[in-house]
């Protein structure tokens, strides 16, 4: 058995205080004559198994994670709201495997959701906001409640940048006023990425099995591509949005933040399907979801014809280290039996409006204006602010001095207000029609169906703004890391390492609506040849492992 340890460079010290000069990342130590895995990685079948061999306890996994989350949180701000319940649900649940009955493979798994998911418990729904603290819903959102039926233990909620990211123009990823400044953990002060950015930081650093995240354009898969994640952004309509505080009800969906792509697949397989508080749902051309667990197939990429639209792909100066691996990526995908069609380039219209048009933020906007109000606060059973529509929003945060306004700006509200009309309006229409016909006929849905093509791939930073405009699927995996010779480069308030050493990046699968099955397939095939996330660790991992928490009397007990 070897141990690893895990040193801080004495360069980051500065940026560390008050933290532990050295990180230790344990050596798994025997229980029940098995070893517990490194809660940093360790799979929901690892977990499973540990469950029902009686290693270890849900209470006891709840009380590991609840260690790690008291460790980090105070430097990293990943959690807002630890769950007050989550050790008698824990507990229940335990009684509940104990008798013989499990509720699927999730069973009396801790996951971390993202502070914009509603949910009818003793936790706040604020999207990082004060706006909303206090405020009550009368019931869960969907897929809050598709997990709790699932036997997930909803562990807490995550920080995001505040009302994912749609306030201000000079703000923060990951910053919000109830929350603070979320970190990266991939280099000191590194920028979490956003706006589910305590997601991916939780996921990356094993402070619970996965979390979700909500994605308008780019929320999901940015966060997971910097934090070494796998992300996937379901089609708008496989998973409800109801009860989840909105942007824009044509762009919004919810999705699974991972550290592998099977996992993922089992949190999407959970909370996916039709719901009647969410019409959108009501499109999905299957009465139930796909097996997506079924879909983790190491030969997924035999055969499939893939494109890569070279002029999506706008190179910026420091992006070399990513086009080389996104190259090297290419090879790996024809190797595993799949042809590669170069070139498949979008038309010059489309690249314009995509590149320097406004209606996707028009839609955005306007969408904004009627969805907070009808689809959210309309809908909340206590309101301490008293805030009922966006104006209200933006009048408490203008005189609450918390929300740190006018050193943040409320920017991107100030346009919404002064539009002068919201998504009933044919203004409106004429812009989202635009979406519609930049990213599809003209956009990534023609590249597929013209070339015939089973998917598309892109290095992650380039792929979230197409498929956001026509509500399509994408996953990310991890590609790789920034190298050690990487020029730092911070955020415009210089608060945050954008770019520097061992800052992870990623590969995109695109594909049209209800394709997930088959992005998870090909996302998964080329992870299990390539198993990049294993080649650079975070600087910072919480300590506290399942060997500690679970009693000694146990693993003295179950001693082979």
């Amino acid at each position: 058995m070897v141990a690893r340890l895990h040193i801080v460079c004495l360069l980051w010290l500065p940026y560390l205080f008050p933290l532990v000069f050295c990180q230790y990342l344990y050596p798994n130590q025997t229980g029940g004559g098995s070893k517990f895995p490194f809660l940093i990685e360790a799979t929901t079948e690892e977990l499973e198994t540990g469950l029902e061999r009686g290693l270890f306890t849900s209470v006891e996994l709840v009380s590991a994670y609840i260690a790690r989350i008291q460790e980090v949180n105070a430097s990293l701000n990943v959690v807002t709201e630890l769950n007050p319940d989550a050790l008698s649900i824990a507990a229940e649940l335990d009684v509940e495997r104990a008798n013989g009955t499990t509720r699927g493979p999730l069973h009396g798994m801790p996951i971390l959701i993202k502070g914009n998911i509603g949910t009818a418990d003793k936790m706040s729904t604020t999207a990082g906001s004060f706006a909303l603290l206090g405020a009550t819903l009368t019931q869960d959102s969907t897929v809050a409640a598709k997990l709790r039926a699932a036997g997930v233990i909803i562990l807490g909620k995550t920080n995001l940048s505040q009302w994912a990211n749609f306030r201000s123009n000079n703000s923060t990823n990951g910053w919000s006023a109830y929350g603070g400044q979320t970190y990266g953990v991939y280099f000191p002060q590194q920028d979490p990425s956003g706006s589910s950015s305590g997601s991916g930081v939780a996921s990356a650093i094993g402070l619970a099995l996965a979390t979700l995240g909500s994605e308008t354009s780019g929320s999901i898969l940015s966060p997971s591509e910097v934090n070494n994640l796998v992300g996937i952004k379901p089609t708008v309509g496989l998973t409800s949005r109801a009860l989840v505080i909105p942007i824009s009800q044509r762009q919004d969906t919810i999705g699974p933040m991972a550290r592998t792509v099977k996992d993922a697949a089992y949190l999407l397989q959970a909370i996916a399907g039709k719901d009647p508080n969410d019409n959108y749902t009501l499109a999905q051309p299957f009465e139930s979801p796909p097996d997506y667990v079924g879909a983790c197939n190491y030969s997924s990429l035999r055969g499939k014809k893939i494109g890569i639209p070279r002029n999506i792909i706008t190179p910026q100066e420091g992006d070399a280290p990513v086009l080389a691996a996104f190259e090297s990526a290419v090879q790996t995908i024809r190797r595993a039996g799949a042809t590669v069609v170069d070139n498949v380039n979008i038309t010059s219209y489309a690249l314009d409006q995509y590149l320097n048009g406004n209606a996707s933020l028009i839609v955005l906007e306007a969408d904004f204006l009627s969805d907070l109000a009808t689809n959210y606060l309309s809908k909340l059973a206590t309101n301490p602010q008293n805030v009922h529509n966006l104006e209200d929003v933006s009048n408490f945060t203008h005189s609450f001095p918390p929300e740190d306004y006018p050193d943040r700006d409320t920017g991107v509200w100030d346009e919404a207000l002064a539009l002068g009309f919201d998504n009933t309006s044919p203004q409106f229409w004429a812009a989202y029609q635009n979406n519609l016909e930049v990213a599809g006929p003209e956009g990534i849905l023609g590249l597929l169906a013209n070339y015939s093509l089973d998917a598309l791939i892109l290095p992650t930073d380039f792929s979230p703004g197409l498929p956001a405009l026509v509500g399509t699927p994408v996953v990310t995996v991890p590609l790789g890391f920034y190298p050690a010779n990487t020029t730092i480069v911070r955020n415009k308030r210089g608060t945050l390492v954008e770019t520097g050493p061992n800052v992870p990046f990623g590969l995109s699968f695109i594909g049209p609506a209800w394709s997930e099955a088959s992005l998870i397939g090909y996302a998964y095939a080329f992870e299990q040849r390539t198993m990049v996330r294993d080649q650079v660790q975070p600087y910072l991992v919480p300590s506290v492992e399942l060997a500690e928490v679970v009693p000694k009397r146990k693993m003295v007990r179950h001693k082979l």
